[in-house]
């Protein structure tokens, strides 16, 4: 195993790697490869003194090489494993002096290689962890997982207001995306509960950000998807939690009765959390309310779901941390089974408020389990646009188009051997996505549907300017995070 590097070297000998047993002392930019002590020639700087690991081994470098979606393998040269975000900072400078792309991973949650760099660096953010509860604030390392976090602050009787349903993904990649979950009908998406970011950016400088302090690069890196900059810790809002909650499972006949239903219950905002699931049954469909109330009793049941429509439903409770994590236990089977190994060409859409109910139900032929298979979970909730602040957080034009709600609409799917192609997949994300883009929806980018680059001057909209604005202050040299393919 490689150890860490010792400050005891001068720069110019230092032990930050080993290949094949040999030390890592610099890069050669024409062949892209690591020079060793032993095969050096030339001018080479030294990689810097670093408080943690880089790994050239093949191991580490096809693990940096894949993600979730195991659609896309681009192979970098190394992977840095942080001691500190001195060491994040040291090589992006490093990197940046020589050309050499980088992108940051969390837990590799993303779908289509976005956080993948052929030929470059990865920084993996998982050791730089780390939760301290302040009162009302949280201040969480980068890497930290959301289920982490939620674990430290459930201690104080604190939560996050808003969570993922998967509580194990990165604070700093969703953060990175947005971080959407049924409770953004009260609170926003994850990344509207941001008070402060520590950020390394595309120049290697760490910089805090805030609304008051270099708001433009707090506005960049929220939702910018690692344009310009790496979270390596972040200060985030907490609320009491509750202790129970009380799970209504109401079956609507249509998609439009599901989308009505949603619209109601977020006017009045008589539940704590919302959101749709459609299901896929031999021969059909089905339409399912999942609405929550937070330290709910049998007494709450007429006041909540009376006046209700629904065809029927189910009731049952949970402890809080339960209903969090619910998602948890299913992974681990999921993984156990090997699952959670075969490709995912997730489609994660935003889809208007006016064309809701018109593309869904035209997609829903395309929704069978020859197509998609019976283990397909699909989402679609509601979003109110107003309650979404951030700039990069796009929702589609909804907001532009000045429509209440838009909504989410994924598709997450696993490929099967043999049966369920995941070309033709690809192919369904980006009809989906045309057909919405040309009403308004848009696109969540952590799902599979990579997006040209006029397509992300759509994408972003009247916010592209500042986006673009940014990356140039703070990675003029488009050093970070290539996999999307924005620049």
């Amino acid at each position: 195993m490689q150890e860490p590097v010792s400050h005891d070297l001068s720069r110019r000998s230092i032990m930050t790697g080993l290949v094949a047993g040999a030390l890592v002392v610099g890069l050669d930019p024409v062949s892209r490869t690591w020079v060793t002590a032993a095969n050096a020639a030339g001018p080479f700087d030294a990689v810097p003194p670093l408080d943690g690991t880089l790994r050239t081994d093949a191991a580490s470098l096809a693990a940096a090489a894949d993600d979730f979606g195991h659609i896309i393998s681009r192979t970098p040269l190394a992977v840095l494993e942080p001691g500190s975000v001195a060491d994040v900072a040291k090589m992006v400078k490093f990197c940046r002096q020589r050309g050499i792309k980088v992108a940051a991973r969390g837990q590799g949650h993303t779908t289509h290689g976005q956080a993948q760099v052929a030929g470059g660096l990865v920084i993996e953010t998982g050791p730089l962890d780390g939760v301290q509860i302040l009162a009302d604030r949280a201040v969480v390392g980068g890497g930290t997982t959301w289920s982490a976090l939620v674990q430290a602050s459930l201690a104080q009787g604190l939560t996050p207001p808003t969570l993922t349903d998967y509580l194990g993904l990165s604070v700093g990649g969703t953060l990175s995306n947005g971080g959407l979950g049924g409770q953004i009908i009260h609170h926003g998406a994850q990344v509207d509960n941001v008070l402060e970011l520590e950020v390394v950016t595309g120049k290697g400088d760490v910089l805090r950000c805030s609304p008051t302090q270099r708001k433009d690069l707090f506005d960049a890196v929220r939702s910018g998807l690692g344009q310009v900059g790496i979270i390596t810790e972040a200060v985030v809002k907490l609320a009491p939690a509750p202790a129970t909650v009380r799970r209504y499972n109401l079956y609507y006949p249509s998609v439009a009765a599901l989308t009505a239903a949603q619209r109601a219950m977020c006017e009045d905002g008589r539940f704590d959390y919302l959101e749709g699931q459609i299901g896929i049954v031999e021969g059909g469909h089905t339409f399912l309310m999942e609405a929550v109330k937070y330290d709910a009793t049998p007494a709450d049941d007429t006041a909540l779901i009376g006046d209700l429509t629904h065809t029927s439903v189910t009731i049952d409770d949970l402890t809080y941390w339960d209903f969090a994590d619910r998602i948890g236990p299913i992974v681990d089977i999921l993984k156990a089974i090997g699952e959670w190994q075969r490709p995912h060409p997730w489609l994660d859409s935003i889809v208007t408020g006016s064309s809701v109910n018109s593309l869904v139900t035209e997609a829903l032929p395309q929704l069978t389990p020859d197509k998609v298979g019976l283990s397909a979970v699909i989402l679609l909730y509601p979003i109110p646009t107003a309650k979404v602040k951030t700039p990069l957080l796009r929702l589609g034009a909804a907001r532009e188009l000045h429509e209440k709600y838009a909504f989410l609409f994924s598709l997450l799917r696993t490929s099967s051997p043999g049966s369920l192609d995941p070309a033709a997949m690809l192919a369904l994300n980006k009809s989906f996505y045309n057909k919405s883009r040309l009403r308004g929806g848009g696109w969540y980018p952590v799902g599979s549907n990579p997006l040209t680059k006029p397509e992300w001057t759509l994408h972003f909209g009247p916010t592209y300017p500042s986006l673009a604005l940014a990356k140039t202050k703070y990675d003029p040299t488009r050093t970070l995070t290539p996999g999307q393919g924005i620049f």
